[in-house]
């Protein structure tokens, strides 16, 4: 069983946000995999579905935890405990502050570099969780993160956005099959990065 993960906060006044994008993945999967319906277990929404893979359907946990980014491990713990498996098992879908905008990059393992909500699952599972990062750049100053990833995504970043929301559901079955470094690969073929910071062109 594979359990994927989206970090965000709940609430549609979040919903636009750049640090709602795990959200964001999570439903497209779910949207272009026909899960199950959105019900209410683990602190969070979930949807039960199949994931294809080249060994056959991987059944899997769709979930979006309702405590907020920052206590994101509570509800991943929950469900890990449940179902009695082990942090290899997830995969979160995540914000990145690290990579530019439109750039995606899987990990596994490793520290938080900052990120409160990675910080909260690695208290509460441990590290070895798998990761994948989505790039939506830095706003240039520490201070200004805050309010940068709690901001709507502008309409210049929405193609990109888009692009990839589609590939990282299209490309899912490499990361059901635990081939983290070929999702990697098909994602970016299917979605490139923009080759100029969107923001830089903003009027």
């Amino acid at each position: 069983m594979l359990l994927l993960i989206g970090q965000g906060n709940p609430g549609d006044k979040y919903a636009g946000n750049r640090h709602n994008f795990g959200f964001m993945a999570i439903d497209e999967i779910a949207r272009q995999h026909n899960f199950g319906p959105w019900k209410s277990k683990f602190q969070s929404q979930i949807s039960e579905g199949n994931l294809p893979s080249a060994s056959g359907p991987v059944k899997t946990l769709l979930m979006k935890p309702q405590t907020f980014y920052n206590e994101t491990g509570r509800a991943v713990s929950e469900a890990l405990r449940f179902y009695k498996m082990e942090a290899e098992n997830v995969v979160v879908f995540h914000d990145e502050i690290d990579l530019a905008p439109g750039r995606f990059r899987m990990k596994q393992g490793g520290g938080h570099s900052g990120n409160n909500g990675l910080r909260s699952i690695i208290s509460h599972v441990g590290a070895n969780v798998r990761r994948a990062r989505m790039g939506v750049g830095h706003p240039g100053d520490k201070s200004r993160v805050m309010p940068y990833v709690l901001n709507d995504f502008p309409k210049a970043d929405q193609p990109w956005r888009d692009a990839m929301l589609d590939a990282l559901a299209r490309s899912v079955g490499f990361l059901a099959a635990g081939d983290d470094e070929r999702y990697q690969t098909d994602v970016m073929r299917l979605a490139p990065a923009p080759k100029q910071d969107p923001r830089q062109t903003q009027n």
